[in-house]
């Protein structure tokens, strides 16, 4: 809070900064499907193959430990045409659904 054009008493304004950048995270990890496959959200069959997934996390305040909850979880897919690759916000219960499928398909 500014009075005067000065901070009021509490955290320096650039430790404020660096806490507020650092509460949210992304991991990436590559799931790969054996077969092809469909997902809730996705209008389309996606080939079999390797794909990216973004899981973006908040930190969860208030804790004595550090804890992360998920906000937002995105897959990289091919484009319908051409060569360009779409992010696609999915659900993580359906990229689960979709692993669990495809891992108790069978191969022909």
């Amino acid at each position: 809070m500014l009075q005067k054009g000065r901070m009021l008493p509490g955290a320096p304004l650039q430790e404020r900064l660096r806490k507020a950048l650092m509460t949210i995270r992304s991991r990436r990890e590559t799931v790969t499907f054996r077969h092809p496959f469909r997902m809730r959200g996705i209008d389309r069959v996606l080939p079999a193959g390797s794909y990216k997934v973004i899981a973006d996390e908040e930190m969860i305040e208030g804790l004595s430990f550090a804890a992360f909850r998920r906000v937002a979880t995105m897959i990289e897919v091919p484009a319908e045409t051409g060569r360009a690759i779409e992010l696609i916000s999915i659900g993580s219960v359906d990229l689960s659904d979709a692993q669990r499928i495809d891992a108790s398909a069978r191969d022909e």
